[in-house]
């Protein structure tokens, strides 16, 4: 599992699904590079896997700078 600083703050993949999601996921995978720049800030975008439940995969994107997040829903 690989942790990464997300506006300021270390997280780990499962603390970044729930930043995005709301509440914690019951399984995440690692966090990867989204390949992609922000779209309010230019900045770099990460992305992470996780179940929200158990019949639900979703594939979150959060900038490592800003507030902007969006997922594959």
């Amino acid at each position: 599992m690989s942790n990464r600083v997300v506006e300021g703050r270390m997280v780990t993949p499962k603390r970044l699904a729930e930043l995005v999601e709301g509440e914690a996921p019951l399984e995440a995978e690692s966090i990867e590079d989204a390949e992609m720049d922000c779209p309010e800030c230019g900045e770099n975008v990460i992305s992470v896997g996780y179940m929200p439940s158990v019949t639900e995969f979703v594939t979150a994107y959060k900038c490592q700078e800003c507030s902007w997040s969006d997922t594959d829903r």
